[in-house]
């Protein structure tokens, strides 16, 4: 879409998608320091695995949109990975750092499904059906991750209350 006039809701469609780029770099950044290290969660730790390689691809799904509209946004991408490694450093010290990733990876997960939701309605308005269409896939799978996530939450807490008054490692 690169005229000599972008309409000022293709201009947002840029912005939103570099925002959203940035956001799966991130998501990604924290995923692949934190898995590795969950031993006592073997089903949380394989979902989370999964969900590292669809933010992988959704990186490179919504960079490619974001290439017909003007490219990427390398400070944006280097932000979200930092914060994604700092998030993850931070989990280090605390002894409920199951619990909490978990909250914070279901509390992510909406921010996910918002942005796309709205990147849809966005690529909509503008007429790009191939963003529209790239996003109503990577919607799903970040709807599905979410359910699957907030459906096992009370199981994840339960498991980490037993393990902590069983005196057994429950950090990860």
């Amino acid at each position: 879409m690169a005229t000599a006039t972008v309409s000022k809701s293709e201009k947002s469609l840029t912005h939103w998608l570099r925002d959203a780029h940035a956001m799966e770099m991130q998501v990604a950044q924290l995923l692949s320091n934190a898995a590795p290290r969950i031993e006592n969660y073997p089903e949380l730790k394989e979902r989370l695995e999964v969900h590292l390689a669809q933010s992988r691809r959704h990186a490179v799904l919504i960079g490619r949109c974001l290439e017909r509209h003007g490219g990427t946004s390398a400070v944006k991408d280097m932000v979200g990975r930092w914060i994604g490694l700092m998030q993850t450093l931070s989990g280090l010290f605390v002894s409920d750092e199951i619990v909490k990733a978990s909250m914070a990876s279901y509390v992510l997960g909406g921010m996910e499904i918002a942005a796309y939701k709205i990147l849809m309605a966005t690529a909509e308005h503008c007429g790009d059906q191939e963003t529209k269409r790239v996003c109503e896939s990577i919607l799903r799978e970040e709807e599905e991750m979410a359910r699957w996530l907030g459906e096992r939450l009370p199981l994840i807490t339960r498991e980490f209350l037993s393990r902590a008054e069983q005196g057994v490692t429950a950090k990860h």
